[in-house]
């Protein structure tokens, strides 16, 4: 009797995983839509003036709304949208990994103190683990994502532009020329850009949601303490996670030469300490305000989209 138990319970435990991937990786995919027109935008903002001072470069794009300006009438409309196949599949197996594991861990009760209440120690090595795990998972995605959101028409091309036509072409390009391990280049400044965003978004949203349950101002289930436990984490992300955003996309924007190594930057830290040489501190806040306007909302989309499913699956179940 005992293995038939233990083959149950494993495969609840598998089941209640996968849906716990699946919810939050649908979440994220309904944000990311939506929101996919300002990561366009902040991308070529991030790759604009490139180890260039400031001043010393020319300026296509001076703040979000002239960049979708920019953008609409060389590129036209279709191009805010650039690279939005990858991006809602790199969104759906990052932050699917990320939010199910997350959530996995809460169900399972290992992020609360013996007291149980959230403990910020364990909610943060958490949510960075949840996100290191999950940008090793989607690399390959957000590589050919940054490089498809950069293509432009040359008048206002900025960084490298490579030639990917589209998601699969860009995968088998790449794979063709490195080698199945070649799509995997520059997961070294993604997962510190995701460990930092994840760690300060899932820690902020679960600490503010209890808070604002605590002080009775919101009930913990209510939309307002999500929606509000959403902006307040959206805002704390963007501030903490830019500097590590501008240094991803250019490590994965790069050109490379034969053997699949980058021409510009040797690693995440040469890439630091160039951005900071030639641009200053400000170069690591390229694009500040995009990042503000989209990853704020799609902070708020994405958890509150997760937080009501999650309560669809509870009710479900």
């Amino acid at each position: 009797m005992w293995p038939v138990y233990s083959e149950l319970f494993i495969y609840r435990n598998v089941a209640l995983l996968t849906m716990e991937f699946f919810i939050g990786g649908v979440a994220a995919c309904g944000a990311g839509f939506f929101t996919n027109p300002l990561e366009v935008a902040k991308t070529r903002m991030q790759l604009q003036g490139e180890l260039a001072a400031r001043g010393h470069h020319t300026v296509h794009y001076r703040n979000v709304l002239h960049a979708f300006y920019t953008i609409y009438k060389v590129d036209g409309l279709k191009a805010l949208q650039s690279g939005l196949v990858p991006a809602l599949w790199y969104q759906f197996f990052m932050n699917g990994v990320r939010l199910g594991a997350y959530q996995w861990l809460t169900n399972k009760g290992f992020l609360k103190d013996s007291g149980g209440k959230v403990s910020f120690v364990r909610s943060i090595a958490a949510g960075a683990s949840c996100g290191c795990l999950g940008a090793f998972c989607a690399s390959p995605l957000y590589m050919v994502k940054v490089q498809l959101q950069a293509k432009a028409n040359k008048q206002i091309a900025v960084g490298h532009q490579h030639g990917h036509t589209s998601m699969s072409d860009g995968l088998k390009i790449i794979c063709g020329q490195h080698g199945i391990l070649g799509l995997w280049r520059g997961v070294s400044s993604s997962v510190p850009r995701v460990m930092v965003g994840s760690a300060t978004q899932l820690t902020t949203f679960s600490v503010c949601k209890q808070k604002l349950a605590f002080f009775k101002s919101m009930p913990e289930s209510s939309l307002l303490n999500t929606f509000t436990a959403s902006m307040l984490s959206g805002v704390a992300t963007v501030a903490l996670m830019t500097p590590f955003d501008v240094v991803s996309t250019r490590v994965y924007n790069q050109k490379t030469d034969a053997h699949g190594k980058g021409l510009l930057y040797r690693s995440v830290v040469d890439c630091f300490i160039k951005t900071f040489s030639k641009e200053g501190l400000w170069g690591f806040y390229k694009g500040w305000g995009a990042s503000l306007f989209r990853l704020g909302p799609h902070t708020v989309l994405s958890l509150m989209f997760w937080n009501r499913l999650q309560i669809i699956y509870v009710d479900m179940i």
